[in-house]
């Protein structure tokens, strides 16, 4: 593995951490997100732009973006259509997150709309953000990318489908593939990377959850095949709510304690985010599954 290539880590925490838990104040997420730049994140996914009907916690979106102070950081927005883009734009920020499910089922239940569909709602994102001019940053998650909890993602075919479609429409756009329900093994990761197009695979990201344990083993194998970007939540927090038996995300924590340990760079304090995974079980109400949150950081230990 090689030590000297610099790992880009994205914390969702205010999104994807938050989303299934009950509502927190705008002020309270704002709160968290300055807390993660403070502790070095350079890539933070603060809110989202949906229907406050289908997801309460994730209301006034507008408000945090407006009141975090994340001086350094990149601030991301989930958005699922043009109306969304607009609402993030208006927010200010240029780099969007768009979900788009490999599963039909899926996508019908997190959207309402089936796969055709969000990839014509995608079309009409990029429109949006063409019309703002200067750079945008557009981050097409395709969920369900290693298996669906409705069966209806069998092998890469499907995956591979979705992806050449988007990167054929918009060249510009990454590509990050999603564990959405934790299905993903080394096995099924190599079958999908490596049957992807060249193209989406130069800057492939990973948003992997820990439902059976797997993650982390997961973004260690991804490692060695090159991938540099991952998804994260502090703590272990997250899960659709729109996926049957969704386990939380990858932990920032349990990634960043590895990393450092095999000196690669992350640039995140690993004492900061320990912090404020100490301060999580209050503000949701219940324990976070993080392991290192809980056992601590590693002791000093010299391999020479």
């Amino acid at each position: 593995m090689s030590h000297d290539a610099a790992v880009t880590i994205r914390d969702v925490t205010p999104r994807d951490g938050l989303q299934s838990e009950a509502p927190l104040p705008a002020s309270t997420r704002a709160g968290l997100v300055a807390a993660l730049a403070a502790a070095g994140v350079e890539h933070i996914e603060a809110a989202s732009f949906v229907s406050p009907r289908h997801v309460p916690a994730m209301a006034d979106g507008a408000a945090v973006f407006a009141q975090a102070t994340a001086s350094g950081a990149v601030l991301w927005a989930l958005v699922p259509n043009a109306r969304g883009a607009a609402d993030a734009f208006a927010a200010g920020t240029r780099h969007l997150t768009v979900t788009i499910s490999a599963s039909e089922q899926y996508s019908s239940k997190n959207v309402g709309r089936s796969v055709a569909g969000a990839v014509s709602d995608l079309s009409d994102i990029a429109a949006v953000a063409a019309e703002r001019g200067g750079h945008v940053q557009i981050d097409v998650v395709v969920s369900c990318a290693f298996g669906s909890p409705f069966a209806d993602v069998t092998s890469p075919a499907p995956v591979v489908r979705l992806v050449e479609s988007i990167t054929n429409g918009m060249p510009t756009a990454r590509i990050t593939l999603a564990d959405t329900t934790g299905t993903a093994t080394p096995r099924r990761l190599g079958a999908v990377i490596d049957a992807l197009p060249a193209a989406a695979r130069r800057d492939l990201g990973l948003h992997l959850h820990d439902t059976r344990g797997t993650a982390l083993a997961n973004a260690l194998w991804s490692l060695e095949r090159g991938v540099r970007r991952f998804d994260t939540a502090v703590g272990g927090l997250g899960g659709s709510p729109f996926a049957p038996g969704a386990g939380g995300n990858l932990a920032t924590e349990d990634l960043v304690m590895v990393l450092d340990d095999l000196g690669i760079e992350t640039g995140i304090n690993l004492g900061d985010i320990l912090a404020i995974a100490d301060g999580l079980p209050e503000l949701v109400g219940h324990a976070v599954p993080s392991r290192t949150s809980t056992a601590g950081p590693l002791n000093p230990f010299d391999s020479a």
